[in-house]
């Protein structure tokens, strides 16, 4: 398997990079890394379009959907596809991911975010939840790979209950959020049980790099 270095840049947060994965004549995949963390891929995205498919099928008229974290856009364009959404904002804090998607680095980023309804803003998720000054129908986070496999030791805050408090705001009657993890997350089922009343754990099965895993969504709705 030959690995090639399609970008990289420099954040506060340290390294960002998109490699290009060759294995002989399968399709080439583009990999995520932060700080040298796996992150995401081209391949499997299993779970990050179910993080969108099943908080779109919990809400009858999801027209406003906030997404923390933009990766590779999977997340993102599974929301598109769905018709009764009207607005989607995507925040992101590594500007060099949003312009990688922009211009094309990542081939399928510039048809994606030419979508209309489609917003992306350059800031970190706890501080855009904590001026949002519209309600939303969906919230989904994937800002780290869970809470117990932090890329970044700040994103602590993310799930946790004061966090989780201010999410719950933000929702509209009805809304739900969604929140992606790596591993099962116990404490965070915990922390969204005290603010929402009720949360519910889904493990996905999923393949990555051939190795048979599980990845974890934690639903709550206001």
């Amino acid at each position: 398997m030959e690995h090639t270095e399609v970008a990289r840049a420099e954040t506060e947060r340290g390294d960002v990079v998109l490699r290009r994965r060759t294995s002989g004549t399968a399709p080439d995949v583009l990999e995520l890394r932060v700080n040298g963390v796996f992150v995401m891929d081209t391949l499997e995205t299993t779970s990050e379009i179910e993080l969108a498919a099943q908080a779109l099928a919990l809400v009858d008229a999801p027209a406003s959907v906030l997404i923390g974290g933009l990766g590779l856009g999977f997340t993102l364009q599974r929301v598109l596809a769905d018709p009764r959404v009207e607005r989607a904002v995507v925040v992101e804090i590594e500007e060099p991911l949003v312009r990688w998607m922009r211009d094309g680095t990542v081939p399928h980023g510039p048809a994606m975010l030419a979508d209309t309804r489609a917003t992306v803003v350059n800031a970190d998720i706890a501080m855009a939840i904590a001026e949002a000054r519209s309600t939303y129908d969906l919230v989904l986070l994937d800002v780290d790979n869970g809470p117990g496999y932090l890329v970044h030791e700040t994103n602590e805050a993310v799930y946790e209950e004061q966090f989780l408090r201010r999410c719950h705001d933000v929702l509209g009657p009805g809304g739900v959020l969604v929140v992606w993890s790596a591993a099962a997350a116990p404490d965070l089922l915990e922390a969204m049980r005290a603010v929402f009343g009720e949360a519910e754990e889904q493990a996905h099965d999923v393949l990555l790099q051939d190795r048979p895993e599980q990845y974890f969504l934690y639903l709550a709705r206001r």
